[in-house]
């Protein structure tokens, strides 16, 4: 199969309405589209992208009022989709019986977001079904944030790139749900736990060692590079690897005897945020012997480039 490179709408709807898969530019990272109501489509995400079928997808639809189409939505849900969407929010939901159990992974609950990107949109106003769209890498690997990333991985898989440029955020959304009069925590991402509270007014509980995957984004080894990486006290990395080829990402300070790789001179963790997955990427090609990375400031999105590169630590290829 031949993997295409363009800005046709017109195509990637026609694509998409033929079950065929089309990656999709977001706000976050890139996506890998299909009807999320299809479940021909929605196989063949799984399989494109070498997918662990337990692992539950995201719709993305148009706009709030989609919501409610596709699951049953809270008074303090519908006040966070008001609030934050088009954005990097993702709500889970228990869902309607129109969402296949292919595309939740069997859960009775689905994630749904409204992506803050015009090409998307656009491209979601001219079909009558929500998309269902993971990122668009092979699963488990560095996240995709421009055109380029995806046909790295997925040339001759799907038939077409929906090229909207660099993603503005770099990191995916955050995944939450109203329980119990608390908000929870599924995934850390583009929208701070404060924000969250400042809107809700509800305590926060942030899910660390869930059981069973619920929804995107919980696997306990994602977003990870084929070069191992290593967290933590970066000199002492540095010092117990001597003689190695090694690069240090870092958030603004420089480090002797390795190559670094600085996110944001300027202590901005939104900048960080938005080069974090491009730069893993180019160090990964880079034949480095390992990856060295510190701890981000716990505040902001920093929460959320821990929790990516925590999950890239654990998987050596």
């Amino acid at each position: 199969m031949n993997t295409e490179l363009g800005t046709n709408i017109s195509k990637a709807a026609a694509l998409l309405t033929a079950d065929e898969l089309v990656a999709i530019p977001t706000e976050t990272v890139y996506g890998l589209a299909g009807n999320a109501l299809s479940e021909i489509a929605v196989s063949k995400i799984y399989a494109a992208k070498n997918r662990p079928s337990f692992n539950p997808l995201i719709l993305h639809v148009s706009g709030i009022k989609q919501l409610s189409k596709y699951a049953l939505v809270d008074s303090v849900s519908a006040l966070l989709a008001k609030e934050f969407m088009p954005g990097p929010l993702t709500l889970l939901l228990p869902k309607k019986n129109i969402v296949p159990d292919i595309t939740t992974a069997g859960s009775n609950k689905v994630a749904l977001r409204v992506p803050q990107h015009p090409l998307c949109l656009e491209l979601l106003h001219s079909i009558d079904f929500p998309l269902a769209a993971p990122s668009a890498n092979i699963s488990g690997y560095i996240s995709p944030t421009t055109a380029a990333h995806v046909a790295a991985g997925l040339h001759g898989k799907i038939p077409y790139i929906l090229n909207g440029g660099t993603a503005a955020v770099g990191l995916e959304s955050t995944i939450c749900e109203v329980m119990h009069q608390k908000i929870i925590i599924h995934r850390t991402g583009g929208i701070s736990a404060n924000e969250l509270q400042r809107v809700s007014a509800l305590e926060l509980v942030l899910v660390n060692n869930q059981k069973s995957v619920e929804t995107a984004g919980q696997l306990k080894s994602h977003y990870a590079p084929n070069t191992p990486l290593y967290r933590g006290d970066i000199a002492d990395i540095i010092a117990r690897n001597s003689g190695k080829k090694i690069a240090c990402i870092s958030f603004q300070k420089r480090y002797d005897g390795v190559e670094n790789f600085v996110l944001s001179p300027s202590g901005n963790l939104a900048e960080a945020a938005n080069l974090l997955f491009a730069t893993l990427r180019l160090v990964d090609a880079g034949n480095f012997d390992l990856i060295c990375t510190e701890l981000f400031p716990n505040e902001g999105i920093g929460p959320a480039i821990n929790d990516r590169l925590g999950r890239a630590q654990f998987l050596y290829k």
